[in-house]
């Protein structure tokens, strides 16, 4: 109900009607202010999460205050759930103050409020959803904190479930490309209950992130629709077996139905009304609607108005996510998942993606980088990544002798395997750090060609690809994804694609638009095919890519386990130390 009392989110003047968009990745909570009958972003504010992400060591709870934070094992990836609240403290109101003060808008005029999510981000809760690790008793336990997508230490409990699937034949695992990642919700849940049971035992939900922060906006927990179909095996209606549970782990039967069977929403669908706690926070009118939780990567399909069968959205930020729809269900070989409805009504949602982009590149940066050369970056006033890709630029395609496989956080798609590493393969002492820039960003487009092969060879044709997310801002590595992928790269018009995409949904949920489909049309904007393929660089990249696909299939497909085998090494080794050091 609006503050004025009326039943219907509309009664606001429909050229006045605005609508907030919140999304969060994976370092920080980006809002943004949006008119709902052009989409026009007139405000925005980003707040950064204060603990980033844990990958090392606790930097949260008694023992980090104390100065003695508690270790973490490799592959490991936390967060703090209180973050997420502070960026609605934070960003929410700042997107207001900016849209207020440069198009003098009211806030009264706000109907409604979505949000999106990194999946899958999982936060284990009590009953009335308090996050277990801000219980005294598990606030030094690693496994009270939520899992963030990039969690892989998960990789053995995923290879026992997709081994499991194959030998009972379920009829489900091939709506994943045959493979169950460990990134997702039951990997994860297993991991838990095997290496923690006190906090598996306490835990009364299993919650996505994307759920839980609709939780904290509208008072109720509802489980979306994309989430439970992509990350928590959801199919046709039904979830793995209890006694499909039960052969992992006699004590993991029960897992569906005592920690992740909830009520589920459909997309774009209303969720709960704004409670007055959240308006508080927010400064947003209380009781406005607050639309199903959903995917940064899906959300993003319709802020690019791209939703239509052959258009792959490709949201390109530390990692990558692709995401299309198609007429027709196919098995596609490594893909994340294919839903009924995953994206927009009435369409199969295929995703797939790639778990190193910008990271690698941002790694690279970090470690691979003579103080020369950043210096010299300073004194241009240029980023170092500026610096190394107007370097890069400068080459001919394949001069710098080099092929590198983007696995430095596994292969997502199309092998499904985070025991996967990264590699370069033609260094000499001649080799120069621009050369191995160039090699990394190639390698992620040559990631995405073989992704782009996967899902056209199966009978869902890629016509056209869509970038969005921070990395359309280089324009050499989008000329190289058209050149590599031979495809019409298309460009999102908003900086905020997430964003935006949530604040459509939080327009369909508050009665604006019938659909997403409709509301795309009006909300979502590209720039088509805003590179294209140069035929002779091309040529010259389809020699690379066949070198790129020996190496993928040598490493990736079982001729040279040297990089399960050195990940095993790795964890003995960490292993030893950390007991040395008790």
């Amino acid at each position: 109900m609006r503050p004025d009392g009326q039943d219907d989110d509309m009664t606001v003047d429909p050229q006045r009607a605005l609508v907030v968009g919140v999304d969060y990745g994976t370092l920080s909570g980006r809002a943004v202010v949006v008119r709902v009958h052009d989409g026009a972003e007139l405000g925005s504010g980003v707040h950064a999460y204060p603990h980033a992400v844990m990958d090392s060591q606790l930097t949260a709870g008694p023992a980090a205050e104390a100065g003695e934070p508690v270790a973490l094992a490799p592959e490991w990836a936390l967060q703090v759930p209180a973050d997420y609240v502070d960026v609605l403290k934070t960003a929410v109101p700042a997107a207001l103050a900016a849209a207020q003060a440069e198009h003098g808008i009211d806030v009264n005029d706000v109907i409604g409020i979505g949000t999106d999510f990194t999946a899958c981000t999982m936060v284990p809760t009590t009953a009335d959803g308090t996050p277990l690790c801000e219980l005294p008793e598990f606030a030094d336990r690693p496994h009270a904190y939520v899992k963030l997508w990039k969690h892989h230490a998960a990789q053995s409990h995923a290879d026992r479930i997709n081994a499991l699937a194959h030998e009972r034949g379920e009829a489900w695992i091939n709506r994943y490309g045959g493979l169950i990642s460990s990134e997702w919700e039951f990997a994860k849940g297993l991991q838990l209950l095997e290496e923690d049971r006190e906090v598996y035992d306490a835990m009364d939900h299993w919650v996505e992130a994307a759920d839980w922060i609709v939780w904290q906006l509208g008072g109720r927990y509802v489980r979306n629709a994309c989430t439970a179909g992509y990350k928590g095996i959801y199919q046709d209606g039904e979830y793995p077996s209890t006694d499909f549970l039960a052969a992992l782990n006699p004590e993991f039967a029960g897992f569906v139905a005592d920690k992740v069977e909830h009520e589920i929403g459909q997309l774009g669908a209303p969720a709960g009304r704004l409670t007055a706690e959240a308006a508080a926070w927010t400064g947003l009118p209380k009781g406005i609607a607050v639309a199903v939780g959903n995917v940064d990567a899906h959300v993003t399909a319709p802020a690019a108005n791209a939703v239509e069968p052959g258009q792959m959205v490709a949201i390109m930020g530390t990692s990558t996510c692709h995401v299309m729809n198609g007429d027709e269900l196919h098995q596609v070989p490594g893909m994340c998942g294919v839903v009924d409805g995953g994206i927009v009504e009435g369409l199969w949602g295929y995703e797939a993606g790639q778990s190193g982009v910008g990271d690698i590149f941002g790694w690279f940066v970090d470690n691979g980088v003579p103080p020369a050369y950043v210096t010299a970056a300073a004194e241009r006033g240029l980023s170092v990544h500026q610096y190394l890709t107007e370097l890069a630029a400068e080459q001919q395609i394949g001069e710098h002798g080099l092929i590198a496989l983007d696995w430095h956080s596994g292969n997502r798609s199309v092998l499904v395997d985070h025991e996967l590493s990264g590699i370069v393969v033609g260094q000499t002492l001649a080799t120069k750090p621009e050369d191995t820039y160039r090699a990394l960003l190639e390698a992620t487009a040559f990631g995405t060609r073989t992704i782009v092969e996967a899902f056209t060879s199966s009978g869902v044709p890629v016509t056209e690809l869509v970038v969005a997310g921070g990395l359309l801002k280089n324009a050499l590595l989008m000329q190289i994804y058209a050149d590599v992928t031979r495809l019409p790269l298309s460009t999102i018009a908003s900086d905020q694609g997430p964003a935006l995409g949530s604040a459509i949904h939080a327009a369909v949920a508050a009665g604006a638009y019938p659909d997403v489909r409709t509301a795309a049309k009006s909300m979502g904007k590209r720039t088509v095919a805003a590179y294209t393929p140069i035929e002779e660089n091309s040529q010259r990249y389809d020699a690379l890519f066949a070198e790129y696909s020996t190496l993928h299939d040598y490493f990736g497909r079982g001729a040279n386990e040297v990089m399960h085998r050195l990940k095993a090494i790795r964890r003995e080794a960490r292993a030893d130390r950390l007991g040395a050091d008790a």
